[in-house]
């Protein structure tokens, strides 16, 4: 009965940590920032991984780095060996935020980290100095993701997420308006459908993923004729910026870069229904005391956007 416990009490569980970072990112750089410890320390960690496994792990491939078949054969086992520790560590009746220690990977576009989540970070740095949150992208297997526990929420439109088996709360509506720059010619004061297929559409779109006003429009019978594609909705009101172009954008955030940017928002050319955010998370993090601060936390900044 004393061999496990042998076994591992040679074994640096924060080796673990790094390997699930360095299998998720596949680059040095990017693991280390998201574990918040510095280079060196993770190329050291790397080091000592490969002579544990007596597999390099990492490999270059281009400019970038590949994971060896050992390495993809460990990710699934990893990312559940971490989902555990944690389950087990991190069993406590109460969080303190302003003495307690914790990370969270959030899911989330650029729009969601401008408009709700920026003052989050703010009060972070007062009420829980060693709280840190890591803001990821939206990625076509999200859900997966959140139920593998390789993120810890998610903050999407519910359209996208759609009837996925995840406790969750709505956080607020957007509706998209039409942008262009304000002294684009081409664009009056109303656009009417036949006028918006005259126009030269910037897109969005990650992957399968479309944007959702985008979608309404073609179901609507609205034609596109796309000129650019972009995965950011932030850089798009800066695109518009000096062109022709026209795009679908988020009132809010149209609305607080329009001076920056120097855009003009209207009507679009059919009536769309509003985007409602919401958080999503994994029922296992329900009672979790640290999890539930968070989500508060996100919930009344929503309240205000609501």
């Amino acid at each position: 009965m004393g061999t496990p416990a042998m076994a591992l009490s040679g074994i640096d569980l924060n080796l673990l940590v790094a390997l699930d970072a360095l299998l998720a990112e596949c680059n040095v750089t990017r693991a280390a920032e998201r574990t918040s410890v510095g280079q060196p320390a993770m190329s050291a960690s790397l080091a000592r991984l490969r002579k544990h496994f007596g597999d390099p792990l990492l490999v270059k491939q281009g400019r970038g780095m590949v994971a060896t078949p050992l390495a993809a054969s460990l990710v699934q086992p990893v990312r559940d060996a971490i989902v555990a520790v944690e389950a087990v560590m991190g069993s406590r009746a109460t969080f303190d935020p302003s003495t307690d220690h914790r990370s969270f990977t959030v899911v989330a576009s650029d729009y969601v980290g401008l408009v709700l989540l920026r003052p989050l970070f703010a009060r972070l740095a007062v009420e829980a100095p060693g709280v840190r949150v890591n803001i990821v992208p939206v990625a076509p297997d999200f859900a997966d993701q959140l139920r593998r526990g390789q993120v810890d929420m998610l903050i999407m439109p519910t359209a996208v997420v759609g009837e996925q088996p995840f406790p969750h709360t709505r956080l607020f509506s957007e509706r998209f308006l039409l942008a262009c720059d304000r002294d684009n010619p081409e664009v009056g004061e109303r656009v009417t459908p036949e006028d918006f297929r005259k126009l030269h559409y910037l897109s969005y779109s990650i992957g399968p993923l479309q944007s959702l006003a985008e979608i309404e429009m073609a179901e609507s019978g609205i034609e596109f004729s796309i000129e650019v594609r972009t995965q950011s909705f932030m850089i798009t009101p800066f695109l518009l910026a000096g062109t022709r172009l026209v795009s679908l954008v988020q009132e809010r955030l149209g609305r607080s870069i329009a001076d920056y940017t120097g855009i003009r928002m209207m009507e679009p050319p059919v009536p769309l229904r509003p985007v409602v955010e919401a958080m999503y998370w994994n029922a296992r993090h329900t009672e979790d005391p640290a999890h539930r601060w968070l989500r508060s936390r996100i919930t009344q900044l929503a309240a205000h956007l609501a």
